[in-house]
């Protein structure tokens, strides 16, 4: 495995990768790796050649209130685990080697899927995320790329940036990894106090209790959603950001799930901010 820091050189070795027909996988990071990110290594490894990883806290995707400044940063460890994963490249770039001086280009998220869920939270989040994605996918070429579920919107965001810019990446969503009690795993998890912590699996407890009335023939929106709000809300450490079903094809809110939709949660537990979701389906 090899650690490189500058675009050139990324391209380079790409480039004679390519020339010896090998597929190129990418998952990008923003390190404090764990087992959801090792889980993506392990689906690149399976449907490539040559698996890339970067690593880099994008500034552009944290609001000014945000936690760009404290998000956890663990390359050493990071390191290892790629090694441990079959990962061929780890891209590490500094700031100044993405963003040089007069840098002024950025992706805007348009229309819907943008303006709901964490788009609506998080104001520029998805511009700076489209942004960053759009230029490592310029620096790496890969043929195929790996994002988690648990950033269910970010996935649809980026699968829809890709057919819209005639990007030539194949786009894979793999599953959300779980702790043994359900809750989503998030490099922000680290954040926890050890109460907070023991709390943190109400979030995937109410959604399973929605999932589950779903089932039981409740469509709904707002009965379901009353469902996932009641159980969050039975704990005061929780303060819910948003708690929305939205189509998943169109991303608007739905009133009754009589097509696939998305019920998705975004919830302060302290000062940490937690998502999950869950499909509604049959």
């Amino acid at each position: 495995m090899i650690v490189v820091e500058t675009v050139k050189e990324v391209r380079e070795i790409i480039r004679e990768k390519k020339k010896s027909g090998l597929k190129i996988g990418f998952v990008p990071t923003m390190g404090c790796l764990h087992r959801g990110h090792v889980s993506l290594l392990d689906v690149a490894s399976k449907l490539s050649d040559y698996v890339v990883v970067s690593i880099f806290v994008n500034p552009i995707q944290f609001g000014p209130n945000e936690d760009y400044e404290k998000y956890p940063r663990t390359f050493e460890q990071d390191k290892i685990m790629c090694e441990k994963h079959n990962v061929h490249m780890v891209f590490h770039p500094s700031v100044k080697e993405i963003y040089p001086e007069g840098f002024s280009t950025f992706v805007e998220v348009e229309g819907q899927i943008g303006k709901v869920l964490c788009g609506a939270k998080r104001k520029g989040h998805f511009r700076g995320v489209a942004t960053i994605v759009t230029k490592l996918f310029n620096i790496v070429e890969p043929d195929i790329a790996i994002f988690g579920q648990k950033d269910a919107q970010q996935a649809f965001i980026i699968k829809k940036m890709v057919k819209d810019m005639n990007i030539p990446i194949e786009i894979v969503v793999s599953e959300t990894i779980r702790e043994k009690d359900g809750l989503a795993m998030s490099s922000r998890n680290n954040y926890l106090s050890k109460e907070e912590r023991a709390v943190a699996p109400i979030i995937k407890q109410a959604l399973d209790e929605a999932y589950s009335a779903f089932l039981n023939n409740e469509i709904k929106a707002s009965s379901l959603k009353k469902i996932v709000e009641k159980k969050i809300s039975s704990c005061p450490l929780f303060k819910i950001d948003y708690v929305e079903i939205v189509d998943t094809v169109t991303f608007f809110p739905v009133e009754e799930v009589v097509k696939p939709s998305l019920l998705a949660v975004a919830a302060y537990l302290g000062k940490t901010r937690l998502i999950d979701n869950v499909f509604l389906t049959k």
